[in-house]
């Protein structure tokens, strides 16, 4: 479990980020130079010591100090931000491979929005934290030091002291917005998190919206979240637009003390006019550290927070691993399965869902599942999957404790067409070939064919290269679900599963893709889980469930004598048929 801390990230880049340090206070070195030149021209000016030749060396020496702070400029932002960008990238990647590993279960219970403002808003800030944080951190440190030195021991001390009365307002005034700007800025998040959700599950949902006329009503949400997202934003903006007038009114109040004491003493020749140009200058370059102080609090404090949000995701751990068990060679499997007095529920509080399940499935067979619905057939794809665990001893595979067999094993050598099939925004191919990318054309086109849809990509224009909209919008149910079925065939499984994976495919369609599967079928273990029975009625073994339990078993003539349940389903069935085509 890898938690992380500002230290850690430091550490990892101690040797660039000192160096980007050091970077950074040669740039505010050289700019403590540019006031001493501005002294010493003033005062060369005023005692009638400057000529051409002069102007021209002081204007070298200011274009040489510009061009020095310019380069090391560079040099630190390469170093610090340039860092903090590193330290992003790899956040960002650790979050995103911790999520893969994530159960199933975690992302039933997780927003998409939430998981996607921890990858941008939250790893944002940590950066922000890590790069400018400590720029700001470092310079103000840097320069206050140092401008206070320099006045203090270079001009004169008593100004100094009363010029720098006014200025640890300006730090109290920016820690006290620097908390206030943070909570608003953490509710203008919320509301844009909000508002991304409500647009992202629109997009997704627009065709229901369309089928139920819903447009003007789902606008009129919309425009809700986006008025609380505008009233959110206006709201921060209100208390940033009073902080800079604040910070700029107690500037002022340091400037009017050094113009009025600084004044009498140029006229009382305490100081010369260049050291109260220099002293100006200088006083000028406080302001900034003094802000960046309450800055540097607030970018901190909110990298924390995003920094805790995270380690709370990093702490999760997956429901589904690999048990400590047996070695298991993936060239043994063979595909047979023995469920042993599996009972399971969801979680604790939730209803059982099988109970007393005792099947055994040969090698090889092709059995089905019939239910009404709610009755428990796809847990048992599901299960068989390890998308959930079970107790030990309920399920076995080879005769090997399905806890027992690497996920690798299960997942590579099971293929799974659930009805609801999730289509990237790819091309089709791509879409066909998921599981090895490097699949030649060929095998993806014979696979379309199995599936009974070759024709209708190559229908499209540009074939098998046409790009998807998102979720396989662009294609019809039925295209869909036989796209997914490409999917599965092409890896040629050792154990194949279909849940329910026909239901938008018509009769004819559907009984043309069983005789593809049949050859298929007969070399590898199938699990065909249906409501209609023309889908399965010639399986080897179909297991009738009700509530959780198997009521009946047999194949479908043995099954139609017992007139039970299974009988009532096939008798419903063909007067549906026989109505439609009435």
């Amino acid at each position: 479990m890898q938690q992380y801390d500002f230290k850690y990230f430091f550490l990892k880049y101690k040797k660039r980020y000192l160096l980007g340090v050091v970077w950074l206070a040669l740039v505010d070195i050289l700019q403590l130079i540019i006031p001493q030149i501005l002294r010493l021209f003033t005062d060369d000016l005023q005692e009638g010591l400057l000529d051409g030749a002069g102007l021209v060396r002081y204007a070298f020496f200011i274009i040489l100090v510009a061009g020095g702070t310019a380069f090391f400029r560079f040099l630190w932002r390469l170093y610090i931000n340039g860092t903090a960008r590193k330290l992003e990238r790899d956040l960002r990647n650790d979050l995103y491979s911790h999520l893969q590993r994530l159960s199933p279960s975690y992302f039933q219970h997780q927003k998409t929005g939430d998981l996607m403002a921890h990858a941008t808003n939250d790893i944002n800030a940590i950066r922000r934290a890590t790069g400018p944080g400590v720029v700001m951190l470092a310079d103000a440190i840097l320069l206050t030091i140092a401008t206070i030195a320099i006045l203090i021991f270079t001009i004169d001390i008593r100004l100094t002291l009363m010029a720098l009365i006014p200025l640890p307002f300006i730090s109290l005034v920016s820690v006290h917005f620097g908390k206030i700007i943070h909570k608003k800025f953490k509710s203008v998040q919320e509301a844009f998190s909000n508002l991304s959700d409500k647009a992202q599950e629109n997009f997704s949902g627009i065709r229901v919206v369309k089928a139920f006329a819903r447009e003007k009503k789902e606008v009129e949400r919309f425009e809700v979240s986006n008025k609380n997202n505008f009233l959110r934003n206006v709201d921060l903006i209100k208390t940033w637009g009073l902080f800079r007038p604040l910070v700029q009114f107690f500037s002022g109040l340091s400037f009017l003390v050094v113009i009025w004491y600084g004044g009498r003493l140029v006229i009382l020749r305490t100081i010369s006019l260049g050291d109260f140009v220099a002293f100006i200058s200088y006083l000028g370059m406080l302001t900034w550290p003094m802000m960046a102080l309450g800055f540097v609090i607030n970018i901190i404090q909110r990298g924390r927070a995003s920094l805790d949000r995270l380690n709370a995701i990093f702490a999760e751990e997956p429901d589904i691993y690999d048990f400590p068990g047996t070695d298991f060679d993936i060239s043994e499997l063979r595909g047979e399965i023995t469920f042993d007095d599996l009972t399971f529920s969801y979680s604790k509080d939730d209803e059982t869902v099988l109970q007393d399940i005792n099947l055994e499935i040969a090698a090889g067979d092709t059995v089905a599942f019939l239910g009404r619905t709610g009755s428990g057939k796809s847990t048992i794809a599901r299960l068989l999957l390890r998308m959930y665990n079970t107790d030990p001893g309920e399920i076995y595979l080879d005769g090997h404790d399905i806890r027992e067999v690497p996920l690798r094993v299960i997942r590579e050598e099971m293929a799974y067409v659930p009805q609801d099939n999730f289509l990237f925004s790819t091309t089709i191919a791509e879409n066909i070939a998921f599981h090895d990318p490097e699949t030649p054309r060929e095998k993806i086109e014979q696979a379309a064919r199995e599936a009974c849809v070759y024709k209708n990509i190559k229908d499209f224009t540009h074939g098998f290269d046409t790009i998807l909209g998102e979720r396989g919008v662009t294609l019809s149910g039925g295209q869909q679900q036989r796209v997914a079925l490409a999917r599965a065939l092409i890896k040629r499984p050792k154990i194949l599963m279909l849940d329910d994976s026909l239901s938008a495919v018509d009769t004819k369609t559907e009984e043309e893709i069983l005789q593809n599967l049949e050859s298929i079928m007969a070399k590898r273990t199938t699990i065909l889980i249906a409501h209609r029975i023309s889908t399965i009625k010639n399986a080897d073994r179909i297991f009738v469930l009700d509530r959780g339990q198997i009521i009946e078993r047999g194949d479908h003539e043995s099954l139609l004598e017992k007139e039970g349940l299974y009988y009532d389903i096939y008798q419903k069935q063909l007067l549906e048929e026989k109505l439609e085509e009435s």
